[in-house]
């Protein structure tokens, strides 16, 4: 139907509820609600394409009109953060941050270790009715460096909800389970350095130790590794000051003992092996 069918028809109509309405009052509804549907048909139908396209072009181009400089220079987008705002309230003090550990993710460094000491500031400083674990979540970012940090911003959004969660992610990340088996070889195959002092040995083998604190291995393993470990000279020492009974004891009194052992030994001019062979 063309534009001008659809005028006559209108105006046609126009007439017949004019009529009806001078003898149904009615028919006034009727016939407004009719007007209204025709003048939104014949202003549509009445636009030309052009107009219609440029209408359309400014709704779907509206971000399309950029200039090279602002495609090349687009705004700051800040991504989400990994970890859930915590509904609890805690005001960090600015003295605190500058005395946090830091972490750089290298090969070097002993993510447990900096755990350690992490919790250690936190215990120091903790505010009155804070949260610890609070406290430990919102400083925590704040201790990590260059590739740590990168790893910590490429989590999920949101999906750290709590101390024990960050805790699990870094160690994840940063000592996985082939560091843990080498660590944990490093422990059961331990032996001395020729020549090596007692104190020494035993201070290089509590550094293993503690370098993997999730080892698994039981007291008395771990007095194995180091008793069969140690020269025949050390062993010659352990026995003669525990009077040849060092295997009658249980596992938390050997090991007690081997670390009393290295203190006391710390400033003596320890026999070496030809020594003893003599």
């Amino acid at each position: 139907m063309s534009i001008c069918d659809f005028h006559h028809k209108l105006i046609d109509t126009s007439c017949v509820c004019q009529s009806g309405y001078e003898t149904v009052e009615e028919g006034l509804l009727s016939v407004i609600h009719l007007r209204k549907e025709f003048e939104v048909i014949l202003n549509i139908m009445e636009a030309t394409p052009e107009d219609q396209h440029s209408h359309q072009g400014r709704q779907d181009n509206l971000n399309e009109f950029r200039s090279m400089r602002d495609r090349m220079h687009p705004p700051r987008m800040s991504a989400p953060s990994c970890i859930v705002p915590p509904t609890e309230q805690l005001v960090i003090r600015p003295y605190l941050v500058p005395l946090l550990p830091t972490f750089h993710g290298m090969e070097s460094e002993n993510p447990y270790a900096h755990i350690k000491e992490f919790e250690d500031v936190c215990n120091t400083f903790q505010e009155g009715g804070a949260s610890i674990d609070l406290m430990r979540l919102k400083l925590f970012p704040f201790t990590l460096k260059d590739k740590a940090k990168i790893w910590l911003n490429s989590l999920r959004p949101r999906s750290i909800r709590s101390w024990t969660d960050l805790q699990a992610e870094f160690l994840k990340k940063f000592f996985p389970t082939h560091r843990t088996n080498g660590l944990k070889r490093q422990i059961s195959n331990f032996s001395a350095k020729e020549n090596e002092k007692f104190y020494e040995c035993w201070e290089r083998y509590m550094e293993a130790i503690n370098a993997c604190p999730h080892h698994g291995f039981d007291t008395w393993l771990l007095v194995s590794y180091f008793y069969d470990g140690m020269s025949s000279s050390m062993k010659q020492l352990l026995e003669t000051m525990c009077g040849g009974d060092f295997m009658s004891k249980n596992p938390e009194e050997a090991m007690d003992f081997l670390s009393y052992v290295a203190d006391v030994s710390r400033g003596w001019d320890e026999p070496t092996k030809e020594k003893w062979e003599r």
